[in-house]
């Protein structure tokens, strides 16, 4: 993280003087200034532009970058990116930009269980006391990138303020306009561990003037959880669901600050120390993040393996045991994983049993009792609700299925009873 970097900015258009005048003139027709001995009207605050009448916004169509606004007007500071942080993959953030129906969302777009991010564009407008007057138009972008770690208890965030644009009347002085982010979090202590503790960053808040934000656009926030050592032996996997929260602010001078950001971006994490069955001994992870399972029809390795599991979730009339109106989960229902060895071994117990009712003693035909939903499932075999299927496939093969769903379970850390999907392509 201490590397330094610049994240792909969007690109600024170039505005002439031209365009500037045209700017000053527009906002002094749509507004005309008052006169020296008339008193301003006070700003009440930022509110969203699409809460404002379209007529009030009338001539507050000709925004320009703030870097060229503060040209214009004197400021000093210049952009400055030496500093910015380095996340973990610099590409999240061009991923992001291209699902940003989701990443625009409070819990943003979660790539996966180590990866998540939000790009919220915001366009705002300052008002006056009464309502009724438009004093400056401001947009930008808020984007936070959110990293959890296979092997660590820490979660990064990179967050950032860019991309601003701003159109004030002549007589309000955006230089003068702030925006702020506030993080905060808290622990759920009903579904953690015991004693669960969260490290939070020294510095949770950035509240900024946009020059600030133009100059140095990134800052980054780390989280982290303490553990005592391995105690998973004990049952105690220090499980620790914690949520992180950032509300965003806007102001100018004698404002009251913008209220349409509380609770902007959802993050919910879990910290373990789960030792061997899920992988790397201990982690973090996203939690809401979709875990699933992809098999495909045409890999030579697994291909028998993969059409069991496809008939099981689309023509499980073609499954064995057989009954009227069986449906089997994975597809829309997930499938939670048990990591009790007993519970995987009785599920392989019973599915082998149902094998022998349907084709009889299949020893030395190399051959082996494929079960879907997997033994290593809460919906396995023994469940009661006859809701799987049986199928004897290759031997080779049957293995071969059963180190891809090791695999997503270790690579994504899925713990007992955590959920995850089943899908089969061509």
């Amino acid at each position: 993280m201490n590397t330094p970097i610049t994240l792909a900015r969007l690109a600024r258009g170039a505005v002439t003087a031209t365009a500037l005048a045209l700017l000053v003139t527009v906002t002094t027709g749509a507004h005309p200034a008052p006169a020296a001995d008339d008193a301003s009207p006070t700003p009440a605050g930022f509110v969203a532009a699409a809460s404002v009448p379209a007529e009030q916004l009338q001539g507050f169509d000709q925004l320009v970058p703030l870097g060229d606004y503060l040209h214009t007007h004197g400021s000093s500071l210049a952009r400055k990116t030496a500093d910015a942080p380095a996340p973990p993959d610099p590409d999240l953030k061009q991923q992001c930009a291209s699902h940003a129906a989701q990443a625009k969302a409070t819990a943003g777009w979660i790539k996966s269980r180590f990866e998540s991010c939000q790009k919220r564009p915001y366009d705002l407008v300052l008002r006056d006391t009464r309502g009724t007057t438009t004093l400056g138009r401001l947009k930008f972008d808020q984007w936070i990138l959110g990293f959890s770690y296979d092997g660590s208890r820490r979660v990064d965030y990179v967050a950032s303020i860019e991309n601003i644009w701003v159109q004030p009347i002549p007589t309000e002085d955006a230089t003068k306009w702030r925006v702020g982010q506030h993080f905060r979090q808290s622990v759920n202590a009903s579904t953690s561990d015991p004693n669960p503790q969260v490290t939070e960053p020294q510095t949770k808040e950035r509240d900024e003037l946009l020059g600030e934000w133009d100059r140095t656009p990134q800052w980054a926030l780390t989280y982290a959880s303490p553990d005592r050592g391995p105690l998973f032996e004990q049952g105690n996997q220090q499980r620790v669901y914690s949520t992180v929260v950032m509300d965003l602010t806007a102001s100018s001078p004698n404002s009251v600050p913008y209220g349409g950001g509380v609770d902007n971006y959802h993050s919910s994490v879990r910290y373990d120390y789960a030792g061997k069955p899920a992988g790397k001994y201990k982690g973090t992870v996203f939690i809401t993040a979709r875990v699933e399972l992809v098999m495909s029809q045409t890999d030579p390795k697994a291909k028998e393996s993969a059409l069991h599991i496809y008939d099981a979730l689309n023509r499980p009339e073609r499954t064995f045991p057989s009954w009227p109106g069986k449906t089997i989960p994975g597809a829309k229902e997930p499938l939670h994983r048990v990591i009790d060895p007993d519970k995987v071994e009785a599920n392989r117990k019973k599915s082998i049993q149902e094998c022998k009712k349907v084709w009889g003693d299949y020893s030395g035909s190399g051959l082996e009792c494929d079960e879907y939903p997997f033994a290593s499932t809460e919906e396995g075999s023994t469940k009661g609700d006859n809701r799987f299927s049986v199928r004897l496939i290759d031997g080779p093969d049957n293995r071969k299925g059963g180190e891809y769903i090791n695999a997503v379970y270790t690579l994504n850390r899925v713990l007992n009873g955590d959920p995850f999907y089943v899908k089969i392509t061509n």
